[in-house]
């Protein structure tokens, strides 16, 4: 337990040492305290784009074979003779084995509707009630060359196709057009970034961060286009066109 003489003895030493720091102040001022600067960061981001227009040098066509018959077996008969025919008519065109794919093969029962009365005699049925038997299968072929699309079209439908998928265009390598899209993409960023630099008064510095993405390159979609329609066959004509790609930049700078 602390007496009455330490405590007196803390205080003199506490007054002691305030008047001792009081005099210093007056003969040799303020005492100097040291803080770092802080700097914030001020940054400045901006977007460019770059658009390449590319001729398509490949081609995807579909098209299917659809067959209906009073049995299964019929069906799947009728649906394998049209597919021998409609394979055969696209390999006299030159497309190999590995172009062509079947990409799904159904074969399934019809039935009939025993909740509905006929107006007409109702198709004779099964014990389960199947009325007959659907038979369906697409068929895709790759094209290195585009031209050949057309043809492919007509010889299948001539030979037993009875649906067409569709037809799309498509750039097989990309990456150049893509580089291109880059470069100018960048340029127009930079080119904006400057502007802005000299219109607000400021200078640009590093450049702190970088993002792109890319866009376009759709396919093109099956588009049959006749010349003359005055009777006859028709050759089909569809049109490749252009695929627009499109490079998106995002460059953010350090402003001095």
């Amino acid at each position: 337990m602390i007496n009455q003489s330490q405590l007196i003895t803390n205080l003199v030493t506490v007054l002691v040492f305030f008047l001792i720091l009081f005099g210093f102040t007056k003969l040799l001022g303020p005492i100097p305290f040291s803080t770092n600067n802080i700097q914030s960061y001020e940054g400045f981001t901006v977007s460019g784009e770059g658009k390449v227009n590319a001729t398509p040098d490949s081609a995807t066509v579909t098209v299917g074979v659809t067959a209906k018959a009073p049995t299964q077996q019929e069906a799947q008969n009728l649906l394998n003779g049209n597919i021998n025919k409609v394979i055969a008519s696209i390999k006299a065109l030159g497309v190999a084995d590995k172009d062509i794919k079947t990409d799904n093969y159904n074969i399934y029962p019809e039935y009939g509707d025993v909740r509905i009365m006929p107006i007409a005699p109702a198709p004779p049925t099964d014990e389960n009630g199947i009325t007959g038997y659907n038979a369906n299968t697409n068929i895709t072929i790759s094209l290195g060359d585009p031209a050949l699309a057309d043809k492919v079209i007509d010889a299948s439908t001539a030979s037993g196709a009875n649906q067409v998928g569709g037809v799309n265009y498509q750039v097989k390598d990309k990456e150049n057009a893509m580089n291109e899209a880059r470069v100018m993409a960048v340029a127009d960023a930079k080119k904006k970034a400057e502007a802005a630099a000299k219109s607000a008064g400021f200078r640009l510095g590093k450049i702190t961060n970088y993002s792109e993405s890319e866009g376009g390159g759709y396919p093109v979609p099956y588009m049959a286009k006749a010349e003359d329609a005055r009777g006859g066959d028709i050759p089909t004509q569809t049109q490749p066109g252009e695929d627009e790609l499109v490079m998106t930049v995002t460059i953010s700078y350090e402003i001095d």
